[in-house]
């Protein structure tokens, strides 16, 4: 089996990664369980996809690097791939993306997160632990801005996820490492790009932090993702990820520009045999903000339990909404066409000249054309009436 047939069989079976290690079977993870599936599968075989993936200019940097990261589309299948020597030889990780448009009501989010892309400034963290569809969730916010203001919007991913098809927003896309050298550099590169809207991939390294706060403190909407499990915990891990002399200054910066968080984690639901994100959000009050510069983030989870008309949902309210909401979106991946495969062939037939309309073209064009697009005609005998100066009346003027 190829690639694209493995990646084919994942997406068949529901799969969010595949794994493939040489001279084993591959590994899928569906519903959160890891599972093997299939035959070992040869190292010359991983080898030569990789090569083709990465291509011959940046071979050598993966050589020197041990590692790569890309998207591809392959088999109507957008993936977010890692490619890794191992010590077996040349490994896989991919994260198969969903193959459907994006939005809050197709990821069975609450419609109340849709106040975040509203905003006209400030910074909106998106956390939970990794596979529980941060990325996704910003591509959400990301379409509905798109869908409904004419802003500059500026992601900066590694790699890039999901293909945004611009609409009443004007989208840049650049990925880190191919676009640009690195996160840091996207964001000092970004406050001269005039942005409205700027999508942050990860924020992991201090500066970055610092550049993300900066750029939401001076006027933009900044959107970022963190590695936590509470909307608390995504707090103190910005602002501990500083040296402590100046914890403080990054919390009073922090309580300035913070919009809110999102936090969200998968649960499986047997009756609709797909997971649905279960969600904490957190939205900037006076008392919130208080919190955060005083670095008493304990607090602030009483704050939330009260917090019902301000927006805030605990995991355990946003749960009793699950139980009564009825109407959740199943996808139906035969039916839809993913955005993926979609956008390519949009952007393919945009670069393509405007189609002529009949009247343009030419009679002798024309009848090749029809001949062409019917091949039964092709032993019928056609007359071909030239175009006579002077119009039909002239003619019947002569046939008179």
């Amino acid at each position: 089996m190829n690639l694209e047939s493995l990646i084919s069989l994942a997406h068949e079976q529901g799969a969010s990664d595949l794994h493939l290690e040489p001279e084993f079977p591959a590994a899928i993870r569906v519903r959160g369980t890891l599972r093997r599936v299939g035959e070992p599968i040869q190292a010359k075989l991983l080898l030569d996809a990789a090569q083709e993936l990465i291509g011959p200019d940046l071979w050598p940097h993966f050589l020197n690097r041990c590692s790569a990261d890309f998207s591809r589309t392959l088999h109507g299948v957008r993936c977010r791939m890692n490619v890794l020597r191992t010590a077996r030889g040349i490994g896989f990780a991919i994260r198969l993306l969903a193959s459907f448009e994006t939005s809050l009501e197709k990821l069975n989010l609450h419609p109340e997160l849709k106040q975040f892309a509203h905003h006209a400034n400030g910074l909106v963290l998106v956390c939970g632990p990794t596979g529980c569809g941060k990325s996704s969730t910003l591509a959400a916010l990301i379409e509905e801005i798109n869908s409904s203001a004419a802003r500059h919007i500026v992601t900066i991913e590694s790699p890039i996820e999901y293909t945004f098809r611009p609409r009443v927003a004007y989208i840049r896309q650049r990925e880190v490492g191919r676009d640009t050298p690195s996160f840091e550099q996207a964001l000092l590169d970004s406050l001269r790009e005039d942005p409205d809207v700027l999508m942050v991939g990860e924020m992991r390294e201090p500066e970055t932090m610092r550049l993300t706060l900066n750029a939401a403190e001076t006027g933009h909407l900044v959107l970022a993702t963190v590695h936590s499990s509470t909307c608390v915990e995504a707090l103190q891990r910005v602002v501990s990820a500083f040296p402590a002399e100046i914890q403080s200054c990054v919390s009073a910066q922090l309580a300035d520009c913070l919009v809110g968080v999102i936090c969200q984690r998968l649960q499986f639901r047997p009756d609709l045999n797909i997971r649905i994100p279960e969600c904490e959000i957190l939205t900037s009050t006076h008392a919130v903000k208080n919190f955060i510069r005083i670095r008493e983030f304990f607090r602030i989870v009483s704050v939330m339990e009260t917090g019902a008309d301000r927006g805030m949902w605990t995991f355990q309210r946003y749960r009793n909404w699950m139980d009564k909401h009825s109407h959740w979106n199943v996808p139906d991946e035969r039916s839809e066409l993913s955005s993926a495969v979609r956008d390519e062939r949009e952007t393919l037939s945009s670069c393509l000249p405007p189609p002529v309309k009949p009247a343009e073209i030419p009679i002798r064009q024309r009848t090749a054309q029809s001949l062409l697009k019917d091949s039964s005609v092709s032993d019928k005998r056609m007359i071909e009436i030239e175009p006579v100066e002077g119009g039909i009346e002239t003619l019947l003027r002569k046939l008179s």
